[in-house]
Formats: structure tokens, C-alpha cells, sequence
């Protein structure tokens, strides 16, 4: 994933925060439910996303390897 991507999570998360502070103000607790959980789902998604850009790292494509003949 690119830092773009990355920097757009990031910005997600802000206005979440934010609305998250919003509503807790006005007691709309179905609200904060939602919120905290879409916020567990994008945290999730930015650790994936960092993971993948771990130099070095390889990825298993599961493809299977030809018998030897003998």
C-alpha cells in the first residue's frame, strides 16, 4: 500500500475521533457503537497495510511446486 493510502487512513481516523467525540456528547451511544467499531476495522486495515510494505518481506503464493522425475 502506498503512503498516500496510508496518509488517508490516517485522516480517516481523525474525522472518526472526532465524530466519535461528537456524539458521545450528545449520548448517542448506538452511534459510538458504530464508530468504535468501524475504527477497530481501519486500524486493522492500516497494520495490514504496514506489514506489506515491510522491506524484504516475502509473500507465499501457495503455488505448488512440479514433481521430480526420476
Amino acid at each position: 500500500m502506498n503512503p498516500k493510502m496510508l496518509s488517508r487512513l490516517d485522516e480517516l481516523e481523525e474525522d472518526l475521533e472526532a465524530r466519535r467525540k461528537q456524539v458521545e456528547t450528545e449520548g448517542w451511544l448506538g452511534e459510538i457503537e458504530g464508530i468504535d467499531l468501524t475504527l477497530q476495522f481501519l486500524r486493522e486495515k492500516r497494520k495490514q497495510a504496514q506489514r506489506s510494505e515491510q522491506p524484504g518481506r516475502s509473500v507465499d503464493l501457495g503455488i505448488p511446486s512440479l514433481p521430480h522425475r526420476y
